[in-house]
């Protein structure tokens, strides 16, 4: 019956998780670009009393075996697209495909987002620069950060499904920048560490970046005007807290009958 006791825990603590896991969906569900996650959960050892065996054509066919409960093995986030929406900011893009934009981050390291709500900085030496909300610059296909001169009208920047970007002049003519968006592609995208403000970090398991252009064996387009939302759907994440707070109940109830089974075993000498 101890054993019961400390199965049916196991059961409540990985249960708690996964509703975590639910509720970080829909607290994001307005989140442009997010990416919801699922708990992946494994069974403990085992004890086995015993074994299966054939002997002289006779023996035992089956085992005799019991669990020690369950416990936490993964998260997995789910990179299917959500829905695109209009805007009319020259400055929003929406990637179609399974790429990431490349963002330079404070400590110089590179990371990656599907949040394309981007915005102008003005640099110290008066020049602009596409960032991110939070000032984190955006990078083209070979890593440098896109800077606009003074002379470049922003509500006039066209960028291509391509992602190369242009503008015009004041004479109405389209000028190129000669730089192109940088998106980036991962063999193991599943592998990518969620770090908080829509960023993703690459890993050794990810594989190295790959851009965009350069990859045969899958295609991203970039969509000016538009935003992806969040892949979340409430109703499928409500089922699931659902399903989650009943498997949480039914474990306590477990613990609840194991200890009133150890009640009436303590009572016996009475």
């Amino acid at each position: 019956m101890m054993r019961a006791l400390w199965t049916a825990g196991s059961g409540m603590k990985a249960q708690q998780f996964n509703v975590d896991v639910i509720s970080n969906n829909l607290a994001n569900v307005n989140t442009t670009g997010y990416k919801k996650e699922r708990a992946e959960f494994k069974d403990l050892l085992y004890e086995t009393m015993n074994r299966a065996y054939v002997l002289e054509d006779s023996g035992k066919p089956v085992n005799l075996q019991v669990g020690h409960g369950t416990a936490v093995s993964s998260t997995v986030r789910s990179f299917e697209s959500g829905n695109v929406d209009k805007t009319d900011s020259s400055l929003d893009f929406a990637i179609e495909g399974e790429g990431f934009f490349t963002i330079l981050c404070p400590d110089e390291e590179v990371r990656y987002t599907r949040d394309g709500s981007f915005k102008i900085s003005v640099t110290e030496d008066g020049m602009r620069k596409l960032t991110t909300s939070d000032g984190y610059s955006v990078l083209d296909d070979a890593e440098q950060e896109i800077v606009f001169d003074t002379d470049v009208d922003i509500s006039t920047l066209t960028v291509t499904p391509q992602g190369a970007i242009s503008y015009k002049n004041a004479d109405g003519e389209t000028v190129a920048l000669d730089q192109t968006l940088g998106v980036v592609h991962f063999p193991n995208k599943y592998a990518l560490e969620a770090v908080g403000k829509n960023l993703f970090e690459r890993n050794s398991a990810t594989g190295e970046p790959v851009q965009a252009i350069e990859d045969t064996s899958g295609k991203s387009t970039i969509s000016q005007f538009y935003l992806e939302s969040s892949n979340v759907s409430i109703v499928d994440e409500m089922v699931k807290l659902i399903v989650a707070q009943r498997a949480y109940e039914i474990n306590s109830k477990a613990i609840q009958q194991s200890d009133d089974m150890l009640q009436i075993a303590n009572n016996l000498k009475r």
